[in-house]
Formats: C-alpha cells, sequence, structure tokens
C-alpha cells in the first residue's frame, strides 16, 4: 500500500500519529529530510526487533524516489508488519509538488 505526498502532507500537517522512517543514507538525510526517523535501508534487517513495539501500527517508509522504501516496506511485511505505506516518489516527488 502506498501513500501519496500529498496524502503524507495532510497527515502531517494535521499531527496524525504514525511513525515516519526515512531509509535513504545519512548525508542523503542531512541534505534534506521530511523529519522522518532516519533508519538507512541497509540497517532496517538488524532494526526490526527495535520496532516490535509497531508492528500493527501504521508505518510510512520513504527514501529519494521510491525504491528503496519499496524494499523496507516488503522486508517489514515479511517481518509481519501488518500496515507499511510506501510514499510514492520519495522526497522527489515531496519536492516537485512543494517547491519551495
Amino acid at each position: 500500500m502506498d501513500i501519496t505526498v500529498q496524502e503524507l502532507k495532510e497527515r502531517l500537517d494535521r499531527g496524525d500519529q504514525f511513525v515516519f522512517i526515512d531509509v535513504r543514507e545519512p548525508y542523503e538525510f542531512e541534505e534534506f529530510n521530511l523529519g522522518a526517523q532516519l533508519i538507512p535501508l541497509g540497517d532496517i534487517p538488524a532494526k526490526l526487533s527495535d520496532l516490535e513495539s509497531h508492528k500493527n501500527e501504521e508505518i510510512v517508509v520513504h527514501c529519494r524516489s521510491g525504491g528503496r522504501s519499496g524494499m523496507a516496506q516488503q522486508l517489514m511485511q515479511q517481518a509481519g508488519f501488518t500496515n507499511v505505506r510506501n510514499l510514492t516518489g520519495g522526497v522527489l516527488a515531496w519536492q516537485d509538488a512543494f517547491k519551495s
């Protein structure tokens, strides 16, 4: 299941509660971030136990364009996480939609 940048912005603006994870690399996060928790894709398998308490909560993952977060979404779903959403188009789509 995916979420669009417009849906995500509305959810963030409303202050909705969900777990928000950025799976890009630290240098990418430093250049531009949406306020998510940074867990690079390569670290996801090792961090699944840390995220266990959120297994049945909504989790939104994002990356630069949607590919790495799609892989993170699959890893998490295979581990039993029930509500993981991927940001369609990632940060690039966000920057395109909300140019500042």
